[in-house]
């Protein structure tokens, strides 16, 4: 795999920069350090992630974070023992680099009656999933592509009843209702005011819709935003090579 050299002004890289230790690191979970799997519960995290995930982190001097539609009891789950600052669901929470946690009000949370309505409306749709995450819900069809249609329709008529508010975004063989509100960017802008990340170059790696308000706060302060379907071919394998950069360069 080749690596671009480091560049200062902000950009939409094409190509996979090598590490730099001035880096604040952002990433995204599902299709950027995890393949895609079938359901949500169904994804697999290689053996040596986690370690190479603490490796990068000390190399950057705790300016790493985990940016995720998935809530933090998943995160946690998944990358254990560690226990990441970064965001969860959109930004509806955020996990400061003390630890401490700051939480959206309730206020921006997906009505309940359209909770209700998505659960009852995919009893017709075998294989479609509800993830409800409390201030966002997303609706995967990923076991039964012939259902996007309806996933589609439901999920933007639901969010058009308060369009001010609520938006539909299509995510990875999903659609989801999020508040306007609730973005990436917030975690993104949140830790960059905080150390370790502040006086950073912030490095947002993702790949799908809601991950380009993170990429846009990155390159807002001169940072740099990695599409994986563009700088990484697509492939998570790719961005997991990638940090092995970080690790080896721990010596």
């Amino acid at each position: 795999m080749q690596f671009m050299a480091f560049i200062t002004s902000p950009q939409r890289a094409d190509r996979a920069p090598a590490p730099d230790p001035r880096w604040a690191l952002f990433l995204d979970i599902d299709g950027t350090l995890l393949d895609i799997a079938a359901t949500p519960d169904a994804v697999r995290v290689p053996d040596t992630l986690t370690h190479s995930l603490l490796q990068a982190s000390t190399w950057l001097g705790g300016a790493l974070a985990v940016v995720s539609g998935r809530p933090f009891r998943q995160i946690d789950r998944l990358f254990s023992p560690l226990r990441l600052p970064g965001g969860a669901a959109h930004g509806a929470c955020i996990r400061m680099p003390n630890g401490t946690m700051e939480e959206a009000s309730d206020a921006l949370a997906v009505p309940g009656a359209w909770r209700t309505l998505l659960n009852n409306a995919v009893q017709m749709w075998p294989g479609v999933v509800v993830e409800d995450k409390h201030h966002c819900v997303a609706v995967h069809y990923r076991t039964v592509p012939e259902h996007k249609e309806d996933v589609e329709e439901l999920v933007t008529r639901l969010a058009a009843q308060d369009q001010d508010n609520f938006e539909a975004l299509p995510a990875r063989m999903a659609f989801e209702i999020r508040n306007r509100a609730l973005t990436k960017a917030v975690v993104v802008r949140s830790l960059m005011r905080h150390a370790p990340f502040k006086g950073r170059i912030p490095v947002f790696v993702g790949d799908d819709v809601t991950d380009h308000d993170g990429f846009r706060a990155a390159e807002e302060k001169g940072g740099i935003a990695l599409d994986v379907g563009v700088a990484f071919d697509g492939q998570p394998a790719a961005v997991r090579e990638w940090l092995e950069r970080f690790r080896d360069e721990t010596g």
